[in-house]
């Protein structure tokens, strides 16, 4: 018997025991290690809150406002405490704009960070000037950044001095606020029993102890011609009775995550009538009986937060949730969110990536349960329908629509704010009877009358009802009923690349035509001269085949001015 060649022992040998067939563990753990210290810090921080992964989010911001930012340690001990994995904990960390990531060897961000708003309404009053000198007038330890819309157009422009809001921001405003690090003033606001003393919660005691039912109340809602405010227009009634045909349990969630260019009647709602709001929420979670109540409020509005939180908890302590439980939960900074299932996803500590349909939501959505999903304003208007009828709030419109509305008004008028006004009232007579008229020294020239997304028109259409499938025949759309109004010394062009390049840096990234989409549609947009066929070819693409609203409305200001205004692309 001849022996065996010798041969050299390769390491991976060297890690099995002999005859044992098992191999040995390696000299030192692979990955990142555990910071026993991060550890401590997460846990001392969560405290006695549950370890649920839909609270991920929620503990992401406790972390990013105590440090100033998220560390690799900190996010590792967060994935450890939770039991996610480092990656599921990280991909949803970057995800959101507001969270500021630093990996190891990284410099962590300045002490202070100052967000100017870079959206339309602000871009006209002079943002950009404002991200030019600020840095220098600033310095290192601050960090001057530009953010998307922040709700306060009416103000514009405005910025966050951290989470405090400046309005009407100048250079010397930011600067003072940048020294004197204020913190966000809670604006005066009706209380709980200010608003019983009026009769508040009536509606909702009615419905408690039997003196209203469900049929009555949504027969009524029905019969009001109420509809979702947030944009989508669906009848509200039909809405509930959709999700009480499905089997419980059953979740409401509320989109209070208004990020639409232009927008902010919700969070004028939110800072003055907050129970007003809530009685409308309490009612809704009654009818449908719902289990829990999700309220998902954007991160641009700390004021409404903490007038939330602090009113939940006085609602609570009367008795008026006994039927459900209300969770108070913050955005991130996405305006995608403010897509239904985007904002679902959100909610249950996820990335905000729009979900495929069907399944809707009514059927499959808040942890995979039936849920009916109503926007701030929508559920504002229910106690008062309920208690003045459905025929008063019917009455209300004007040219052939019915009921009030909310139109975020801002730009080139002599007083911008929140108009409680008629559906269908047109933007000439919105301008004229409820905003003053237009800006000293400026002609009306074009006007948004939804938004961002709700395409431009010229005023010479200014006679057009703005009401839900009046303008849609001119491809422009009244979603949010946010209107900008526009003058004869604005660049449409400009304004159109503006909104472009908000949806390229909103874009979730899912699908190709949208992520894709915008980015080409801002290259093109930025040369002097357009290329109107390739334009047209490509707003078709990412209309028919993007996932969800975000990219199918991206090209309405684009293909707005290739319709209504060829003079300014000569």
């Amino acid at each position: 018997m001849t022996d065996e060649p010798a041969h050299e022992e390769r390491p991976l040998e060297r890690m099995i025991a002999p005859g044992s067939g098992r191999r040995k563990a390696p000299p030192f753990p692979k990955g990142r290690q555990l910071d026993p210290r991060a550890l401590d810090e997460i846990r001392d921080l969560l405290g006695t809150q549950p370890r649920r992964r839909d609270l991920l989010i929620e503990y992401l911001h406790l972390i990013q406002d105590r440090y100033g930012y998220l560390s690799a340690a900190h996010l590792h001990a967060l994935a450890e405490e939770l039991r996610l994995p480092m990656a599921e904990v990280y991909e949803v960390a970057s995800f959101y704009a507001h969270f500021d990531i630093v990996r190891d060897g990284e410099t962590k961000p300045a002490e202070l960070t100052i967000r100017v708003c870079d959206s339309l309404t602000c871009a006209m009053m002079g943002a950009e000037a404002l991200l030019a000198e600020l840095p220098r007038r600033l310095g290192a330890k601050v960090r001057v950044v530009r953010a998307p819309c922040m709700g306060g157009c009416d103000r514009a422009p405005v910025a966050h001095v951290g989470h405090c809001e400046v309005a009407h921001a100048t250079v010397e405003r930011l600067v003072e606020a940048a020294a004197s690090r204020p913190r966000p003033a809670i604006p005066p606001y009706q209380s709980l029993d200010a608003y019983r003393a009026e009769g508040g919660y009536g509606r909702l005691d009615d419905c408690l102890r039997g003196a209203l039912g469900v049929d009555r109340v949504i027969d009524t809602l029905s019969e009001s011609g109420l509809r979702g405010l947030g944009g989508a227009g669906f009848p509200t009634g039909r809405k509930w009775t959709f999700v009480r045909a499905e089997a419980k349990p059953r979740y409401l969630a509320v989109n209070a995550d208004e990020g639409e260019p232009g927008t902010f009647k919700d969070r004028h709602y939110l800072e003055t009538r907050p129970h007003q709001f809530l009685e409308g929420v309490l009612i809704a979670a009654w009818a449908i009986e719902a289990e829990a109540v999700y309220i998902y409020l954007r991160d641009e509005y700390p004021a409404a937060r903490e007038i939330l939180r602090r009113e939940i908890a006085a609602a609570e302590a009367a008795g008026l949730t006994r039927h459900t439980t209300i969770h108070l939960r913050r955005g991130a900074g996405a305006y995608i969110c403010g897509e239904e299932s985007a904002m679902i996803e959100s909610i249950e500590g996820k990335r905000g990536l729009p979900r495929h349909r069907p399944p809707y939501v009514a059927q499959v959505g808040v942890f995979g349960r039936p849920t009916l999903v109503n926007n701030v304003e929508t559920l504002y208007w229910v106690p008062e329908i309920l208690t003045r009828g459905a025929e008063w709030f019917a009455a209300q419109g004007r040219h052939g629509a019915k009921g009030l509305r909310s139109y975020s008004v801002s730009g080139r008028v002599r007083n911008p704010g929140v108009k409680l006004a008629p559906a269908g009232i047109t933007v000439r007579e919105l301008i004229n009877e409820y905003c003053g008229g237009m800006a000293e020294g400026h002609t009306f020239k074009a006007y948004l009358p939804g938004g961002a997304s709700g395409g431009i028109l010229p005023a010479a259409m200014g006679d057009i009802p703005l009401d839900f499938g009046r303008l849609e025949p001119h491809g422009c759309f009244v979603g949010s009923h946010a209107v900008i109004v526009l003058s004869d010394r604005d660049d449409l062009k400009a304004a159109a690349l503006n909104l472009m390049r908000f949806f390229e840096d909103e874009s979730c990234g899912q699908c190709t035509p949208c992520r894709n989409g915008t980015e080409k549609a801002v290259k093109l947009m930025s040369a002097r001269t357009w290329d109107r066929a390739l334009l047209e070819e490509l707003a078709m693409v990412m209309r028919e085949a993007s996932i969800c609203g975000l990219g199918q409305a991206a090209p309405n200001p684009l293909l707005s001015v290739l319709k209504h205004f060829p003079e300014e692309l000569a």
